[in-house]
């Protein structure tokens, strides 16, 4: 029997077609928060697989993460010492747990969003988890994948004891029960289910219990994850809780670290709302905890692992990406915060001394500028050379970048020309014979307007590839003055020896010594040597290396630095040395009597030790332009440095302008004196798992308000 119709004047217009408005839009929003959670999951799979790489390789002991692999796959270095840095922060913290609460008779361990982590195996098996039970929590669907694996699995079912009658469970809230190992499937978007479930699983609110969360709340809307906070700190009264996340999502870095997690719908939602450590910490304080101590991953690295651990690792596989290291070590955390009688323990209190410091003073700003005809530039590389041949042309070599729309080590030979005011690609001709350029990078290449040449010396094809040979690369303008003609030549040494140039991130700037020209070449690294401290100089024009005096104390090696020449001697500034530290250190390589002798150059303030920047003197100005600094939470801009009376200035780039994120490290840069601008070209790299970042076009900085 049909339905009466309501009657039309019983039913408000539009109330139909709203209702059903409504219902879509509920099931559209349930389809977001469905797609978001099936992104956050899949973190979950892509993270166990590189930290299977990275223990399979020997930089952190666990044999369990295999076990939660379906297929296993050897990630970049770059990414094996995220990971290990990752699990040694997150393993020293839960060891000074379970140290300072050894004398209790129960101890918990409740871990948040524990995906496929391999925790408790881990300690199970080290014999570390007397008297504790660990608790792990994850959506349903991620849990079920677990306690599956774990179940086939013969090796870890025993230490679960799945054998002695634990309950194996494949629906419900609890999908395995053993002893001292619960594995519960919540959303921890439910907080008042959270609650629920543990209470009834015997978790209990006053012994002493640790919480960890590894880049889980992050990816929870701020309101839910704080309630998260905010019910531990109310539930527990004897607790830890251990967080490792991201923040500074403001610098270039950060920038393109939100854009790849958004990319992967798996907004960090944490970042808006606390994107420093100060954030963080009141975010804790305000939430219930009585202290709350944050650390960002270079400070960990440095101050908790032993010197021969770290060389330890750096020998475990070929490493050449200390800048994107780096970088990522300052966008990741470790926090604690605590409450009761654990607050009186500060597991994070510093052991060797490495200390944040306070950004400098800016003096001012220095406005960054699209090159004028940049957009139809193609300069997208990094590791690179450029120098300025003639006033209006640039010849870039070498490095990492963009060809074809395909990444690699770069062979062509890049020209810019600027006419009439503007800058363009130009085709370079490689004249004969055509020996081509090889695809090296982190090279040294100084112009030799004499011989009308450029001088190429070491660089390397992979950090255990360095190149050898010297290159000579000889210009000429065709006729048509619309093209230029490159011969790249292998220079013969007379005589025959290259040991000085079997380097990268090296230096070599132009000196003079009795009225005779040499290229001062110092410092770098090698196969072996992580910074080297020697130095040779080469005859500009005899193309051999000389024997020349140098007195005086002398520097720490270093690589990644800068030199630029200054009455007839060598300005050396900063650059990363044998221990992974950047080095705040200036030297003048002064001419004297007899040769040359070592002077320090100081000044004040003390600038912030910088490296992977480059630099120029101008009218007795030392300017070190952008680089990595890790003792300080700001990004480098310029640095102006009187050499006569060593004072310091530093300025904010101002890139306000420019419609994506300027790295300045792994860049070259030109001075145009003419004009009192900074022609940067290139820069970027590898920003740890997030992608490649290449600057997109070259980029003046406007130096007349400094200069």
């Amino acid at each position: 029997m049909a339905a009466a119709a309501r009657p039309a004047s019983t039913v408000p217009t539009g109330c139909g077609r709203s209702e059903e408005n409504g219902g879509m839009e509920r099931r559209s929003r349930q389809r977001r928060q469905q797609q978001r959670a099936a992104a956050v999951q899949g973190t979950n799979d892509s993270s166990i697989v590189s930290k299977c790489s990275m223990a399979s390789l020997g930089y952190f002991k666990d044999e369990f993460l295999q076990y939660f692999v379906a297929k296993r796959s050897r990630r970049a270095p770059l990414i094996n010492w995220g990971y290990y840095i990752r699990a040694k922060a997150v393993d020293h913290c839960i060891r000074q747990f379970l140290l300072q609460t050894q004398t209790y008779n129960k101890r918990q361990i409740l871990s948040l969003g524990a995906g496929f982590d391999s925790l408790y195996f881990r300690l199970k098996a080290g014999g570390y988890l007397d008297n504790t039970i660990v608790y792990e929590v994850d959506f349903p669907e991620v849990v079920r994948r677990k306690a599956s694996m774990i179940k086939g699995t013969d090796e870890l079912a025993e230490l679960v004891a799945i054998t002695k009658g634990v309950k194996c469970l494949n629906i419900g809230l609890l999908s395995l029960n053993g002893d001292d190992y619960k594995l519960l499937g919540i959303d921890l978007n439910d907080v008042i289910l959270l609650d629920k479930e543990l209470k009834e699983r015997g978790v209990d609110p006053s012994c002493p219990t640790l919480l960890l969360a590894e880049v889980v709340l992050t990816y929870m809307e701020n309101i839910r994850s704080s309630a998260v906070i905010h019910w531990a700190a109310d539930y527990f009264s004897l607790a830890q809780f251990i967080i490792y996340e991201q923040f500074h999502p403001e610098d270039p870095f950060g920038q393109v670290m939100q854009q790849h997690f958004n990319h992967l719908n798996s907004k960090l939602h944490a970042l808006r709302e606390y994107p420093d450590r100060e954030g963080q910490t009141l975010r804790f304080l305000n939430n219930g905890w009585s202290e709350c101590h944050v650390m960002d991953m270079n400070e960990f690295h440095f101050n908790f692992i032993s010197k021969s651990e770290r060389r330890r690792i750096e020998t475990i596989e070929p490493f050449d990406e200390f800048e994107e290291w780096h970088l990522k070590c300052s966008h990741y955390f470790i926090l604690i915060a605590s409450k009761g009688s654990l607050s009186r323990n500060s597991t994070l209190s510093t052991s060797t001394g490495f200390l944040i410091m306070e950004p400098p003073a800016m003096c001012g700003t220095v406005p960054a500028l699209l090159c004028p005809g940049s957009m139809e530039i193609s300069l997208r590389r990094y590791g690179h050379h450029s120098v300025l041949i003639r006033p209006d042309v640039v010849v870039s070599t070498g490095g990492f970048g963009e060809k074809n729309g395909q990444h690699g080590r770069l062979r062509d030979i890049h020209v810019l020309v600027r006419h009439e005011g503007k800058w363009r690609n130009e085709c370079m001709k490689i004249g004969e014979p055509d020996n081509g350029w090889d695809g090296r990078l982190f090279h040294s290449m100084t112009w030799l307007s004499e011989y009308e040449c450029c001088l190429v010396l070491g660089g390397r094809s992979s950090p255990i590839s360095p190149s050898s040979q010297i290159l000579c690369l000889k210009f000429q303008q065709l006729q048509d003055e619309k093209q230029h003609s490159v011969v790249v030549e292998k220079a013969e040494m007379h005589p025959k020896e290259e040991r000085y140039s079997d380097r990268w991130r090296h230096s070599a700037t132009e000196v003079f010594y009795r009225g005779q020209k040499y290229l001062f070449i110092y410092g770098g690294r090698s196969v072996t040597e992580l910074a080297l401290e020697d130095w040779g100089f080469l005859h500009s024009e005899k193309l051999c290396w000389e024997k020349i005096p140098v007195e005086g104390s002398i520097p720490e090696g270093r690589h990644s630095h800068s030199a630029c020449s200054w009455k007839g001697g060598a300005v050396i500034a900063g650059g990363l040395g044998a221990e992974g530290l950047p080095l705040g250190t200036i030297f003048f390589l002064k001419p004297s009597p007899s040769g040359f002798c070592w002077q320090t150059i100081d000044t004040y303030p003390p600038v912030i030790p910088r490296y992977s920047h480059t630099a120029h003197v101008h009218e007795g100005k030392l300017l070190l332009v952008g680089g990595v600094w890790i003792h300080s939470r700001s990004v480098p801009g310029v640095t102006v440095i009187d050499l006569n009376a060593g004072q310091a200035h530093e300025y904010k780039i101002d890139v306000s302008l420019l419609q994506w994120p300027l790295m300045l490290h792994n860049h070259s840069s030109v001075l145009l004196q003419d004009e009192r601008h900074l022609l940067i070209l290139g820069g970027g790299g590898n920003c740890f798992s997030f992608g490649t970042h290449l600057n997109r076009q070259p980029v003046l900085l406007d130096l007349t308000s400094i200069l």
